[in-house]
């Protein structure tokens, strides 16, 4: 019975999509794509801000699987994703006009998070606006055709090149060590925050960016709480560019991994660890610990 009824809801959301996707239902959101998206943040010094699937859940109440839901939280999301704040690129998912980009497995998840959410972009999205590429961090796993994810990634890391940068990110999620991702960057720094719950420390976490000077460039992997602090980052004068599972995406990658395999640097916590790992440079790199 209940095989029937989950082939019987995919159904509907395929139906319900398919209305969309022929033209049947107006789409009155529009997403650049990948290499538009990678562009701008090359060759401007905008700051950018992501939001997915897990942004949209707290806007509409829910808790997801690393925030607790908070109205205060939901609120100023919903605000950002307006797309109205000054020197703020915006980006969402691109599901709006087709899905033949995606595996069978990642179009079936957003056919459904479309067939429960989509009003929820309709009503906070700015129909005016055309948003960036949400997928900016998801470079890899999600592509059938996953060819061009080598010269995305490669082009990504334009962005920081030359350049001192700040990463505030969850603790474990170790961005850019064991790999090359960083290279090109002049200087790195680190702010550790909580990687459940990061918005109860939120207070914390906006004094210790605020310590760093503006020449930096801001590198955020800290989830919900990214898109508050990529918004007054900006409001400041900094650069701060949500960049999300970026380095867990870079990771499969250069594993030809296409099934989500665990990361072991992932699970390294606390100092002790980390030195028995070897990860000596990512601890010289730690400006603050928020926990």
């Amino acid at each position: 019975m209940g095989c029937l009824k989950d082939k019987v809801k995919q159904f509907v959301f395929i139906f319900v999509y398919m209305l969309h996707e022929k033209k049947l239902i107006k789409n009155k959101l529009h997403v650049n794509t990948i290499d538009q998206t990678i562009d701008k943040l090359i060759h401007s010094e905008e700051s950018f801000v992501r939001f997915g699937d897990a942004e949209i859940r707290i806007i509409e109440g829910n808790t997801t699987k690393f925030q607790d839901y908070a109205p205060a939280l939901a609120e100023r999301l919903y605000e950002i994703l307006q797309y109205k704040q000054e020197h703020i690129l915006v980006g969402i998912p691109d599901i709006f006009d087709s899905l033949e980009l995606y595996t069978d497995r990642s179009k079936n998840f957003w056919m459904e998070h479309l067939f429960f959410s989509r009003k929820t972009y309709l009503k906070y999205c700015n129909t005016s606006k055309v948003y960036e590429n949400a997928f900016f961090s998801r470079l890899y796993y999600i592509y059938k055709d996953k060819r061009q994810s080598g010269k995305w990634f490669q082009r990504v890391k334009e962005i920081w090149k030359n350049k001192e940068i700040v990463i505030v990110e969850g603790e474990g999620t170790h961005t850019g060590v064991g790999n090359d991702l960083l290279d090109a960057a002049k200087g790195i720094e680190r702010i550790l925050c909580p990687a459940l719950n990061a918005y109860l420390a939120y207070p914390r976490i906006r004094q210790a960016c605020f310590a760093c000077g503006k020449e930096k460039l801001f590198l955020l992997a800290v989830g919900n709480t990214a898109k508050l602090l990529v918004s007054d980052l900006a409001k400041e004068g900094y650069r701060a560019i949500d960049i999300g599972n970026l380095d867990l995406e870079y990771e499969w990658y250069i594993r030809g991994d296409k099934n989500k395999g665990v990361i072991p640097k992932n699970n390294v916590i606390g100092f002790e660890a980390n030195e028995e790992a070897g990860y000596y440079e990512y601890l010289s790199q730690i400006k603050e610990r928020i926990v």
